[in-house]
């Protein structure tokens, strides 16, 4: 991947990435302008109790509409696990008053620390999860949790000042969900024909929020700002509505898809025929040619049975080794032709249904798809064309 396919890819996420941190900067900014008194008394209890409602009502809703999905449900114990924190913390603060942990302006010990880590480990289940289903096991969360608990029982026995390894320590996991990234696009390119709902730029947004909140929580470390925990508990209310949106509405790419019909020939296949490799891509070309699946935006890659009825993993390794690409980039070649063809012949068409007859879900997904992969807007090439005609 070159720096202009990256620039194209994750542009927007450069920009997301700016926006929240000024923001962030700016309120920790206006946290020092906040008078002590108001920020105990008032501010703090009033974050905690909204981040403890957003949390249950989230793990609610999560619940009532979990559809039998691990991922749902598994997020909606994270967010119970944070709200009932948050809401011992709040209770045992300002009703109880044990001096177990506090809000407000206490300074952060390895006790509070650990549990800021806990809960920051919790955001790291939904990243996990969505990228590897099923990887986060009761097991694994144990292996991941002990050296936190380790490094907070050292603390006490050694003379040294052990807060800045358990703070660190999440960069570890941090770092282990970014390894993610690729093996899950490449996974996405191999079965699907768009990247729209189901590319990695949300979780990309996510994992941005994580490590502007872990820069802002290092600043709450090293900062005399009485009020420094005002924009993380902001951060924090952003993240979990902007998670339990993305868990409800977002297109989940593992799920199985059954093969749709596109009309045409149906051609008779078996993987034990006889026939070579270069004889069953000729096949599928030209089925591609006389049916022209790909100006479906739904277009899949199990929907390549119709003419070649293997399993994914062979199909998408037979596409690879024959065509030298991925499923996803396949179909783009020929909806990108197809989209030539348009802008030459029909000129008078607008460029929202260019996008629409040439099998792509929305004008933005086109002009992103056409440019990164011909270095001209739609536009612009066709402008070319034009000029050299003359």
């Amino acid at each position: 991947m070159n720096i202009r396919e990256i620039w194209y890819n994750y542009r927007s996420e450069v920009v997301f990435f700016i926006v929240l941190s000024t923001c962030v900067g700016l309120g920790h900014w206006l946290s020092r302008q906040i008078a002590v008194a108001l920020f105990d008394d008032v501010i703090a209890p009033l974050q905690n109790a909204t981040t403890t409602a957003v949390c249950l009502f989230g793990a609610y809703v999560l619940f009532r509409h979990s559809d039998g999905l691990r991922i749902r449900k598994a997020c909606a114990w994270s967010l119970v696990a944070w709200g009932v924190a948050d809401g011992v913390l709040l209770l045992q603060t300002y009703v109880f008053h044990t001096p177990v942990f506090h809000l407000g302006t206490e300074a952060l010990n390895a006790y509070t620390m650990f549990m800021g880590n806990f809960l920051g480990w919790l955001l790291l289940v939904y990243p996990t999860e969505t990228l590897r289903p099923g990887w986060m096991t009761w097991r694994t969360a144990l292996w991941q949790l002990l050296p936190m608990v380790g490094l907070v029982v050292l603390d006490y026995f050694v003379p040294w000042d052990l807060r800045w390894l358990i703070a660190l320590y999440p960069v570890v996991l941090f770092v282990l969900a970014c390894t993610h990234i690729r093996a899950y696009r490449v996974w996405c390119e191999e079965n699907y024909s768009t990247m729209d709902h189901i590319d990695v730029q949300w979780i990309v947004r996510y994992l941005i929020m994580l490590l502007v909140m872990g820069v802002s929580y290092g600043y709450m470390m090293v900062s005399d700002s009485p009020c420094r925990s005002f924009m993380q508990n902001i951060l924090l209310v952003f993240m979990f509505g902007y998670s339990i949106e993305q868990i409800l509405f977002r297109r989940d790419p593992w799920e199985d898809v059954t093969v749709k019909g596109y009309g045409g020939r149906r051609i008779s296949l078996s993987v034990e025929d006889g026939l070579s490799g270069s004889e069953r891509a000729g096949l599928l070309l030209h089925w591609m040619q006389e049916t022209k699946p790909y100006l479906n935006p739904e277009f899949q890659l199990m929907d390549l049975r119709a003419v070649l009825p293997m399993n994914r993993t062979y199909l998408s390794n037979f596409i690879r080794d024959e065509f030298g690409c991925t499923f996803y980039q396949l179909v783009n070649k020929y909806r990108i032709e197809e989209a030539k063809r348009l802008l030459t012949e029909q000129p008078e068409l607008k460029m929202a249904e260019v996008a629409r007859l040439s099998g792509y879900s929305s004008q933005n997904v086109f002009t992103n798809t056409f440019t990164r992969e011909t270095g001209l807007s739609p536009r612009e090439w066709s402008r070319k064309v034009y000029s050299n005609k003359r």
